[in-house]
């Protein structure tokens, strides 16, 4: 059934055309019965209520569930419910209750997070005056609710968060996929810029990448691992006069997370400044990233011997292939320091040479290379957050502090890129073809007395879906104590 909001429903049973227009004053023909008058808003809810048609619909009140009653429903967001074993799996619902995330009178701690990772999870787009979400049961099941909140819960939720919430909640994630071995000891970092469309308030301007120009927004700084694709690091409280100063205070924050140093750190040129390099350099961490173009530079490139140069292959976004040509140099630079810093040319067909700039003389060219290369996997990781997270939409029906946003963005990704491991064959696929292929699906949910059934409707690959969730022994506290089992439903 439709959900409809009071003016929506009555321009769709009295047959208005435009209903973007003002909303308290519209002329309504209803068979002639009514033509050429003019109704304010209330007394078009009143016509409508008293003309017998059912046409708003109320969601019910959010609030804490606990599945006692055994009970059947259908709900569109099954597919979501499939995270709560990877949840699980890796104490990510552990970690949300030992945050200091606050709780609501209604809704607690664990359920509040989860149901801002629900509509993340569901690819909903929060631009919407009807939050539909509200009437689906199983959506409010994955947070342990009857229902979701609506949006002015969202809202006031995140008032309540602060900056040091979301880098202590991220801290022990990071805490998790170390122990878990899925950090490597290189991090590639990268900034966003998350667009701003209102006005009056204090933002600078940055460029946000596939724009032509610079806009008002947000920025903020992310850290992925290149070999696993997990976000370890979000802040959205850059400000361009800290934002050099972001790759040491990322060191600080790495040592604590993961319990070691960070052995390669790659940006790009733009990131930081030679004298932070140098600081980076004396800490004993190592770091790739390019070298600005210049008119000296280009020079000394052109005077490189042909024979000097080898060929390399390199890996793309894409996981194909494509060579290069490298040729290597040294270079001192005064605001560095006193030591060395190592230059690797490298052109390709038709392209302008580009530098890579690092500190380590030991590692192979052709590595140094591959692994810089692997900083571009990252700008995928950001289209993906802006396009399917909806990162840059916080001018939307919802209105949430940007930076909790954000954290919600990465641990959101960083189930999508768990299931994508678990998942034979899919462990390079972006979340809005797994979403597609798996989590998009219709189903049934059966409350028994011991375990919760969902009934996933058939689609062609839910068997391998199944088949490659975590098995969890144990029950899950925000579902009544009880076990949830996965299966296929009769029909499609």
């Amino acid at each position: 059934m439709a959900i409809f909001n009071c003016t929506a429903a009555v321009c769709l049973l009295y047959g208005l055309s435009d209903v973007t227009g003002d909303p308290g004053r519209k002329k309504l023909d209803r068979g002639g019965e009514l033509a050429g008058a003019v109704l304010s808003l209330r007394e078009k809810q009143e016509l409508m209520g008293s003309s017998g048609y059912a046409g708003v619909l109320q969601a019910p009140v959010s609030k804490a569930h606990n599945f006692k009653e055994t009970e059947k429903f259908a709900s569109k967001g099954v597919g979501v419910l499939c995270f709560l074993p990877i949840i699980k799996a890796y104490g990510i619902d552990e970690a949300i209750e030992k945050s200091a995330y606050p709780g609501t009178r209604r809704i607690g701690k664990l359920s509040s997070v989860l149901a801002f990772l629900a509509l993340k999870l569901s690819n909903v787009q929060r631009c919407g005056q009807d939050d539909g979400w509200c009437m689906d049961r199983g959506l409010g099941m994955f947070a342990g609710l009857n229902a979701l909140p609506k949006t002015t819960w969202y809202s006031a939720y995140s008032d309540a968060v602060k900056r040091e919430d979301n880098a202590a909640f991220l801290k022990s994630l990071g805490r998790l996929f170390a122990g878990c071995g899925l950090l490597s000891d290189t991090a590639n970092l990268d900034f966003t810029a998350i667009p701003y469309w209102g006005d009056g308030d204090p933002f600078e301007n940055n460029w946000p990448g596939k724009r032509s120009k610079a806009l008002i927004s947000i920025q903020a700084a992310l850290a992925q691992d290149p070999d696993t694709g997990i976000l370890c690091y979000g802040d959205a409280t850059v400000k361009h006069d800290n934002q050099d100063c972001v790759v040491l205070e990322f060191l600080d924050f790495y040592r604590e997370a993961a319990g070691r140093e960070a052995r390669w750190v790659v940006f790009d040129s733009k990131f930081t400044t030679l004298e932070n390099l140098g600081r980076i350099d004396k800490e004993g961490v190592k770091f790739v990233t390019i070298q600005r173009k210049s008119k000296n530079l280009n020079e000394k490139i052109q005077k490189v011997p042909q024979g000097q140069w080898k060929t390399v292959k390199v890996e793309k976004a894409n996981h194909k292939s494509r060579c290069v040509e490298c040729s290597e140099s040294t270079t001192t630079n005064a605001r560095y320091g006193d030591g060395q810093l190592r230059q690797v040319f490298v052109k390709g067909r038709g392209d302008s040479p580009a530098t890579i700039l690092t500190n380590d003389f030991g590692i192979k060219v052709e590595d140094l290379v591959r692994k810089y290369a692997k900083r571009w996997l990252v700008e995928t990781e950001i289209s993906e957050q802006t396009y399917f997270f909806h990162l840059n939409r916080n001018s939307s029906g919802i209105v949430v502090k940007v930076d909790f946003d954000l954290t919600m963005t990465i641990l959101a990704h960083n189930l999508y890129r768990l299931l994508a491991l678990e998942l034979p064959g899919y462990s390079h696929k972006k979340a809005q073809t797994l979403f597609d292929s798996f989590i998009d699906n219709f189903g049934d949910v059966v409350v028994g007395e011991k375990e919760i059934t969902v009934k996933m409707n058939r689609k062609r690959s839910l068997p391998l879906l199944i088949e490659s969730l975590p098995e969890i022994g144990d029950a899950y506290s925000w579902l009544g104590r009880k076990k949830l089992v996965f299966t296929a439903n009769t029909h499609t």
